[in-house]
């Protein structure tokens, strides 16, 4: 049982009462009449239990997209049910007004809304629906909770998209350059034409040359069908904030925008999201379906705090692709998990396949570097020139190794990635 406002409100006027005519018989007799009438506007309230719900979500929306969460409330009583409800949604899922009052006559049903502006990615629950029903009177109510539960599926935002229109340009350009260009191994022969001055003279074709009584050069396009595996390190370094969002969430932007240019292209992509074991993956899907599964896959993801194993990742990758594939790692360059973790593993791997290691740099290490007005700006400047240092070291070992290093701040990392993935492409690497 609730108490409303309007309980309280008669109490304080029943006061006046008492103070006009004091006694204990005045004060007994106005708690009667308080009891009497909160009883039997209890017993004329709607019993809650009674009151049918039913929920209406969407499968998913996209982070700070508006949804709407709708809520059919039914009264299968003879009496009217005044009620006011509120849905449990938790804070993450931004539920703008998740309270609402309702008149529903008898026998008949409403339909409630509630917006949804969820701040977070991932699974986000309502697990409940509280009922307050009040009577005609309006002085005391009945509340229950009633389990209803709801899930909410908040895909990464993909914001990275507006750069695709551009990189799918670049992509169409490499098509029908001349082998001059983008000459190199793993490129298609696409056509024959004429030769214009500043071709490559290796690329005339004789044969064609000498039927043709006049000089014939090949022209190529990059390779397609290729094998792209994008594998994203969801272990402690994935939690850091970098900027307003953390380094896992910057590396799934750079992992879709990869994947879709990828797609685009021809190519073959799978993902992985992995730590100490698999969290998950998608396969090469049939075309128009891959961003789909991406999304879907990466929206529960959450970074772990376990260091990463890659000592692994060599057999996940063979599982995926027998043949050479171009490796994309998004991770973290801190000296001291790469060099445990990731160092020891990449021989190995650059012997079969094209790698590519991704990282989201700081910008603030660059900003605390400068400011040197104080004693204690020096200190910080000497810690933030330090970790630079490390990370140079680091990105230079990578590269000694045959690694093609991509060290970004967060808003750059995406089309860079991608850019890298173009040059790799256009020079024949993949």
């Amino acid at each position: 049982m609730a108490l409303t406002g309007r309980f309280v409100l008669l109490a304080l006027l029943g006061c006046l009462v008492v103070v006009a005519v004091p006694g204990v018989a005045t004060l007994l007799a106005l708690a009667g009449v308080l009891v009497v009438l909160a009883a039997v506007d209890l017993a004329l309230a709607v019993s809650p239990r009674r009151v049918t719900l039913t929920r209406e979500l969407p499968d998913n929306v996209r982070l700070t997209e508006p949804a709407v969460s709708g809520l059919v409330v039914r009264n299968p009583t003879r009496r009217t049910l005044r009620a006011r409800v509120r849905d449990g949604w938790q804070p993450s899922a931004g539920a703008v007004d998740p309270r609402h009052r309702v008149s529903i006559p008898a026998g008949q049903a409403r339909r409630l809304r509630t917006t949804l502006v969820p701040v977070r990615r991932g699974d986000r629950h309502s697990p409940h629906v509280t009922i307050r029903s009040a009577g005609p009177l309006g002085l005391a109510a009945r509340q229950v909770t009633v389990p209803l539960p709801g899930t909410l599926r908040v895909l990464p935002p993909f914001h990275a998209r507006r750069h695709l229109p551009s990189k799918l340009r670049r992509l169409r350009e490499l098509d029908g350059r001349a082998a001059v260009q983008i000459r190199g191994a793993g490129t298609e022969f696409d056509s024959l034409r004429d030769y214009v001055r500043g071709d490559d003279v290796r690329s005339i074709d004789w044969r064609a040359t000498a039927r043709r009584q006049a000089v014939v050069v090949r022209t190529w396009r990059p390779e397609r069908d290729r094998r792209v595996v994008i594998v994203l390190d969801t272990s402690r370094t994935a939690a850091a904030r970098i900027g307003d969002e953390p380094r896992l969430d910057t590396g799934m932007e750079a992992a879709l925008l990869l994947a879709v240019l990828a797609d685009r292209g021809g190519d073959r992509v799978d993902f992985l999201a992995l730590d100490r074991r698999v969290r998950a993956r998608v396969g090469s899907a049939d075309r128009g379906e891959l961003l789909p599964s991406l999304v879907q896959a990466m929206a529960p993801l959450e970074a772990e705090l376990i260091e990463a194993d890659f000592s692994s990742l060599p057999g996940q990758i063979a599982a995926v692709s027998a043949h050479r594939s171009l490796v994309v790692l998004l991770t973290s360059l801190d000296s001291g998990a790469a060099e445990e973790g990731l160092l020891p593993v990449l021989p190995a791997l650059g012997e079969k396949h094209v790698v590519v290691v991704a990282s989201v740099r700081d910008p603030q290490l660059d900003e605390t570097a400068a400011e040197r007005g104080t004693v204690s700006e020096v200190y910080r400047a000497a810690a933030a020139e330090r970790a630079r240092l490390e990370r140079a070291a680091m990105t230079a070992q990578l590269r000694l190794l045959g690694v093609e290093v991509v060290d970004e701040p967060p808003d750059l990392l995406p089309p860079r990635l991608a850019d890298a993935y173009i040059r790799l492409k256009a020079t024949g690497r993949l």
